[in-house]
């Protein structure tokens, strides 16, 4: 129940936020490996980028991967969340004197971040690479079309075999358990804080609110360059042996950015990744303590009823 309870709230958060994620992959695309200057910016801001998204591709073009993007927040945040909150709930996270461990809350959400990313990983190239396809006037990046989610895995596996689904994994393991981290320990700690103050009740709305937009500053901030980085490994084309044709790895491609593109590239689509990272961490963990406390309301009641 614990998973099926994370999955649907990491799906409607993804549904409402998808739009957004695709602005973000688009930009953190544009100008790959080129210096500023040499490239005419397609996009640039979000909210031109919508709009120019718009008139070329209608409403649907916002919503590109998006049936990847759901599948991925089912197998990577239904495993994350369910596997903290067993975590939590058998204690695992406090101290001796019963209190929440930031130590043991970071760790935690790091290991099951680490866990979860990994298992997700092809799901998550399928998304990236379908969110890329864009209409011929704001194409940038690789340009891979794919009709679907399966044939962008039937691709993967046809061009590298079984180890083809999992080319950037190594990256997305760092992003999803840094971030994985950063977004639980600061959810758990800021909810704990208000509820011992007195200021917010731990099962009401209001604590639930401020936990959730405080963890998605920090994910924000602790991920971004990860973001980028796994966003440019997905994305790459592939020679006939599977191998990227930009870059070789994480560092081949950190080097490559940084010397092309300068340091700050590493942050390129921050106001986009932002905008998705904090309202869809704010919306995924309001809909996980809303259905839970739902769930336990149910499960009280049947057993006050049998």
């Amino acid at each position: 129940m614990d998973f099926l309870i994370s999955s649907v709230a990491a799906v409607g958060a993804v549904i409402i936020t998808n739009p957004l994620d695709v602005l973000k992959t688009r930009l953190q695309l544009q100008g790959e490996l080129k210096a500023s200057g040499e490239y005419q910016k397609v996009y640039k801001n979000v909210l031109q980028g919508a709009v120019d998204t718009i008139k070329a591709e209608g409403i649907r073009g916002l919503q590109r991967g998006v049936w990847p993007a759901s599948c991925y927040q089912i197998v990577m945040n239904g495993t994350r969340l369910s596997l903290y909150e067993k975590l939590q709930v058998n204690g695992f996270l406090n101290d001796s004197d019963g209190k929440l461990s930031s130590l043991k809350c970071a760790a935690g959400g790091a290991t099951v971040g680490v866990l979860s990313g990994f298992i997700s990983s092809p799901l998550y190239m399928a998304k990236v690479q379908l969110q890329s396809q864009a209409d011929p006037k704001l194409a940038v990046g690789t340009q891979h079309h794919h009709q679907n989610v399966f044939g962008a895995l039937r691709n993967a596996v046809h061009k590298g075999g079984v180890l083809g689904l999992y080319r950037g994994a190594f990256t997305s393991i760092f992003r999803v358990g840094i971030g994985s981290g950063a977004q639980l320990l600061t959810y758990s700690k800021c909810r704990d804080a208000l509820h011992n103050a007195g200021v917010c009740p731990m099962n009401s709305w209001s604590n639930a609110l401020a936990g959730a937009m405080l963890s998605g500053m920090a994910v924000t901030a602790s991920m971004a360059p990860f973001d980028v980085l796994s966003t440019r490994l997905y994305n790459q084309g592939v020679n006939a042996q599977g191998k990227g044709l930009l870059y070789r790895n994480l560092g081949d491609c950190i080097f490559k950015i940084v010397k092309k593109e300068g340091p700050l590239a590493l942050y390129k689509g921050w106001t986009a990744v932002y905008l998705r990272i904090g309202p869809h961490s704010f919306l995924c963990l309001m809909f996980w303590d809303i259905l839970k406390n739902l769930h336990k309301d149910y499960t009280r009641k049947t057993k006050q009823v049998a």
